[in-house]
């Protein structure tokens, strides 16, 4: 059930999208709120699991990541420990920056960055080693980014 948002809440999570280091004080200030209402709300956004975390983005080509590669697998979901164990594969793998369940002919879809095209074919390699449920994967180059982000509309609905 989702969380009973006032426009308040929502005017302080559109803020917080865009910088999640922004003090009480300017918040509240922007607002129309005291810095001590602000650090209340946003308690309870945490407590209620509205914000789930506070993370840095970090440029990949800037720590040696340079390729993107966007990859569709397809699995044998017949025996359901090793559709689990390859579950938390992809959760522990870092390599893997979004991993989607999905529907259609593909079972998963991950975004992967990687040093180079050799690093990601090792990983791949890897993943099929590992994960002998995994039966054929299709990989697409990112060229160019877009749009990157996780920020998620506040429309009052």
């Amino acid at each position: 059930m989702p969380a009973t948002l006032d426009k308040l809440d929502r005017r302080i999570l559109a803020l917080l999208q865009r910088d999640a280091r922004l003090p009480a004080e300017t918040i509240g200030a922007e607002i129309g709120l005291s810095a001590s209402a602000v650090q209340r709300r946003v308690a309870r956004l945490r407590d209620e699991g509205v914000i789930t975390g506070d993370i840095a983005i970090v440029d990949a080509r800037s720590v040696g990541r340079p390729l993107t590669m966007i990859a569709d697998l397809v699995v044998d979901g017949d025996r359901n420990e090793l559709v689990a164990g390859l579950k938390r594969w992809l959760e522990r793998e870092a390599a893997i920056q979004e991993a989607w369940y999905v529907t259609g002919d593909e079972d998963y879809v991950l975004v992967v960055t990687a040093r180079d095209v050799d690093a990601y074919e090792a990983f791949m390699q890897r993943l099929l080693a590992e994960n002998t449920n995994v039966r054929r994967y299709r990989t697409r180059v990112v060229l160019g980014t877009l749009k990157r982000g996780l920020g998620v509309p506040l429309d009052a609905d």
